[in-house]
């Protein structure tokens, strides 16, 4: 797989920062079907890092209400990957 169509996107949170700066741990949302070898592939290609530890969550879908539509959010695939000493991701610096 491309590391593009595997890696969707960052995740943007309070908690994720706080796993950046205390632990050099990246949060991502990525494909449902990517396993962690795949996932550790992509990470190093798309970012030219040292990847050291994939953990993989699925992040079950909560019911959302707009008026009287209801309906729930979609199902997703969390990875959070611990990179080598030294490393680091440009992306997520200075924001």
């Amino acid at each position: 797989m491309d590391p593009h169509q595997v890696i969707i996107r960052p995740v943007i949170s309070e908690k994720s920062y706080t796993l950046i700066e205390s632990e050099g741990q990246y949060t991502f949302h990525v494909d449902k079907r990517a396993n962690k070898n795949q996932i550790k592939r992509a990470i190093e290609s798309a970012f030219e890092v040292k990847v050291a530890k994939v953990n993989t969550s699925n992040v079950k879908s909560k019911p959302k209400r707009q008026g009287l539509t209801s309906g729930r959010t979609a199902t997703w695939k969390k990875a959070v990957v611990r990179l080598a000493p030294g490393e680091s991701i440009e992306l997520f610096e200075g924001v």
